[in-house]
Parts: structure tokens; C-alpha cells; sequence
């Protein structure tokens, strides 16, 4: 019996085929330029932590050089292999971009698939931001239709589809295959949980390198002659990981409205539910300094999901990347949110942990209804000497109502890429990422990433 194929499925896979580079607007492609360069840089230095590393040799261990890089080493290994560490490297850090309008990391779940597959057939530089614009949309659409049950992490749910989507545009998919990849892909994502997150289970940090690694599995079953559903978004986005899917969000301004061009960047190296109480406490901080020995203590008050973050005691970095007490803790005894203030010596610092004991989080309703258009949060701090401070915010910076400069960008890039890379190396890295669409070929750049890394070794 013939597969009976939604209305909206099969508007949104001639989409996909019909969809040219030189069709997609300006504002779009440059935009897509910046994701893909600071999510490079977000797996570059997440490519530097402990665990990264570790689970990059144990995953590697043939002596078999693959077709693929693994970003921030001198190594290459099979797409399926490479894409699940450049997307766990890539979340490590939380310094990847995301949308708050689908409440996930859509660039994450996207880039390490299509980086691997650009990699192997030597895909333009032009192909590659197609397949990136074209996989952020349709996962990012996915996120926005659906609700996601409260116990689930939005990583490796809809990122797969997403994923297999990039790897399809790259391929040039017909529509009818775009079809039956989204409804393969959609049968694929991982039953992830929140609260892992939330108790800093690192398992967490892979569900996106999983997603990826699953992107490009549905691809090849496609090819394979594997079939899905006639409508595996709405069986499994609209009943089983979520209860409500709104198939009208999938081509709503579809052509018009970009999500890639409204999505947000991060400089604060923690989970962007923090983000808002963060932004009033540096807009308080502008006003009046405060010492941590002042503070007699402090309450936020703020939307749902960030009043979950209210964990006071943390016992490792992705649980302190994932609590607002110690966000601000952290932020005010070191004066930076960066990547430096969410390292291990600063979970063992006494004085980050006793001032973050001091921090209540509770949820406002009103503010909680503000989502998601709106991230608010309120930060009061009561001083010893009897003072009170408070500020607010309602849009977080770095979002598209508030963004964050292309200097500030860049000097993200080569904070994070320095982790791994000289510079004078990063400089250029960085020129070069922001001009990958000029690129004819993109695996000249990815052999360059490799030799950098064998250099530094030799010369170390």
C-alpha cells in the first residue's frame, strides 16, 4: 500500500530540494558564517578536556587513519565514529549557540554530521552553510512545533532529524527522499533526560555527538532502501516525546522566516537558562561594586526552567554549569563567567561554594509566561551593611533583539580555540571560517586543522 505523505511533509521536502544557495537572503547566509564558526570553535575547545580526550583514543584506537577529522587533534577517523566526539567536544564547554524559540543547540546538532560528510565527498564551502541553514531549520521547526515532556533534554531528540536533514541537502536528496530521511530520522532520537543535566551526569555531553552519529546512520538507511512512517513527526514528536505537535510551525513563513537568523550566542560558559540572572547581575555590578564578603545573600527570581538550576552544592563542572547559585557565585568571586570560572578548582573554591549557599532561585509566574519569546530574571542582593541591590532583565544578551558584536564573537573564538591552537594560527582560522563559503573544496581547510595539531605536538 502507497505511503499517504502530509500535506505539510511533502511542502517542507520540496522546500528542502527546491532550496538553493543563491535563493537563501543575504542576512541568512552571514549568519550562518558566524554559527558555523563559533560552534568550530566550541568543539575546538571542548576538544581539550580530560574526558574529550580520553574518549577520543579509546574511539580511535585502529591504526587506520579515517576520512573525517576530529577537531582540535591530528586525527581522523569514520564519520559516524568522529561525528559523536566533535558533537560531545562541541557541548562540553555550554559555550554552544542555540534558539530560544525551539528551547535547544540546533547548530550542534547539525554541524559535526554535515563537517563529516562535506569532509568525504570534498563538498564547496557554499554547500556546506546550505546544508547547515537547511538542517538548523528543519530541527529548530521540530523544537517549536512540539513540546517536549519537562523530564526530557531537548539534545538528541529532534537534533537527529535535523542531522540526517544537513546530510540529505549535501547529497542533493530528491523531495521524496528528504520524505522518507525525516520520517526514518524521526524514529531515531534518543530518550534523553533532563535531570542527568541537572545532577551533572557528563553521559549528557554525548547526546548530541549521538544525535549526529544517528543523522548520518538515517542517511545511509534511506539509501538503503529503509522506510519510516508516513508521518514519524507526528507519532513520535506530538505523542511520545511530547503530547502536542503543531504540524502548521513546520511551514509557518517557511522561505521567510530563518531560524538560524534568530538564534542567540553565548559568552557566559554555562547553560543559558543562567543566562538572564547573569545579565541583570552585570547590569547591577555597572552601577555598584561588590565584594563577595558583603553579600549577606541573594534570591533570583526567574522563569521555569532556569528556576530548576537551583542546585547550591554542585559536585562537578557540568553540574555547576547547570545551577544558578553557582553562576553568580562564580561570576562574582572570579568577575568573568567564562570558561576559566567553570573549571574544577573553581567547584573545590570555598569561597565560590559559601557564597553560593547563600542564593535562593524561585520561579515567578509571570516571568515564566513571558517564554518563550522573553528569558527574564530578577537578581536581588542583600548587603551585610544593611543595603539592598537589584537588577532585571527580560531579553538575555546575545539573542537577536540584543546581539552580542562580531568583535565580541571573535574574541570568543580565539579565547576558545587558544585552548588548543597558537594565536597567530587562530587569527587566521578565524578569517578563513568566516570566508568558508569562497572555498571550493572544503577538505584543503580540514587537512590544515589536522597538520596544525601534529606541528604543535612536533614542536612541543
Amino acid at each position: 500500500m502507497e505511503k499517504i505523505i502530509p500535506d505539510y511533509l511533502q511542502n517542507l521536502s520540496s522546500f528542502l530540494q527546491k532550496t538553493s544557495y543563491s535563493e537563501i537572503p543575504e542576512n541568512v547566509i552571514e549568519r550562518s558564517r558566524l554559527v558555523f564558526a563559533d560552534s568550530m570553535a566550541a568543539i575546538i575547545g571542548g576538544s581539550a578536556e580530560p574526558e574529550v580526550e580520553t574518549l577520543t583514543k579509546r574511539m580511535l584506537i585502529s591504526k587506520n587513519p579515517g576520512t573525517a577529522s576530529v577537531l582540535g587533534t591530528g586525527l581522523s577517523g569514520e564519520p559516524m565514529t568522529v561525528s559523536v566526539i566533535n558533537g560531545s567536544a562541541g557541548t562540553f564547554l555550554e559555550m554552544d549557540e542555540g534558539n530560544q524559540f525551539c528551547r535547544g543547540h540546533p547548530g550542534m546538532q547539525v554541524i559535526p554530521a554535515i563537517l563529516a560528510q562535506a569532509e568525504i565527498q570534498g563538498a564547496s564551502g557554499r554547500d556546506l552553510l546550505r546544508a547547515l541553514i537547511l538542517g538548523y531549520e528543519i530541527g529548530a521547526r521540530i523544537g517549536i512545533a512540539c513540546k517536549l515532556r519537562m523530564t526530557m533534554h531537548p539534545h538528541g531528540t529532534w537534533g537527529t532529524v535535523g542531522a540526517a536533514v544537513g546530510v540529505g541537502a549535501l547529497q542533493e536528496c530528491a523531495a521524496k527522499e528528504f520524505q522518507e530521511l525525516i520520517n526514518i530520522s524521526s524514529s531515531l532520537g534518543l530518550a534523553t533526560s533532563r535531570k542527568t543535566m541537572l545532577e551533572g551526569g557528563t553521559v549528557r555531553n554525548s547526546y548530541t555527538g549521538v544525535s549526529n552519529q544517528l543523522g548520518l546512520l538515517a542517511f545511509q538507511m534511506m539509501k538503503s532502501g529503509f522506510t519510516g512512517e508516513q508521518d514519524g513527526l507526528s507519532t513520535v514528536f506530538g505523542t511520545v516525546v511530547s503530547e502536542t505537535f503543531d504540524s502548521r510551525e513546520m511551514t509557518a513563513e517557511l522561505g521567510s522566516r530563518w531560524e538560524i537568523a534568530r538564534n542567540y550566542f553565548k559568552l557566559h560558559s554555562c547553560c543559558r537558562y543562567n543566562h538572564g540572572a547573569l545579565d541583570a547581575l552585570e547590569k547591577l555590578l555597572s552601577n555598584d561594586f561588590v565584594a563577595p564578603e558583603e553579600i549577606e545573600s541573594m534570591r533570583v527570581e526567574t522563569y521555569s526552567l532556569a528556576a530548576q538550576l537551583s542546585d547550591r552544592n554542585p559536585q562537578n563542572t557540568l553540574a555547576a554549569k547547570f545551577s544558578l547559585p553557582f553562576a553568580l557565585a562564580t561570576t562574582l568571586v572570579n568577575r568573568n563567567s567564562g570558561v576559566q570560572s567553570f573549571t574544577w578548582e573553581q567547584v573545590r573554591n570555598s569561597k565560590v561554594q559559601e557564597l553560593a549557599s547563600r542564593v535562593e532561585v524561585v520561579e515567578d509566574p509571570e516571568l515564566t509566561a513571558m517564554m518563550p519569546d522573553f528569558r527574564p530574571a530578577r537578581v536581588v542582593i542583600r548587603l551585610k551593611d544593611g543595603r539592598k541591590l537589584d537588577g532585571e532583565t527580560r531579553t538575555n544578551r546575545g539573542d537577536s533583539e540584543d546581539p552580542y558584536s562580531k568583535k565580541d564573537l571573535r574574541h570568543k573564538f580565539l579565547s576558545l580555540c587558544s585552548r588548543v591552537y597558537p594565536q597567530v594560527y587562530c587569527e587566521q582560522l578565524h578569517d578563513q571560517l568566516m570566508k568558508v563559503d569562497q572555498l571550493e573544496d572544503i577538505r584543503p581547510l580540514m587537512a590544515s586543522l589536522r597538520n596544525q595539531c601534529i606541528k604543535e605536538k612536533v614542536d612541543g
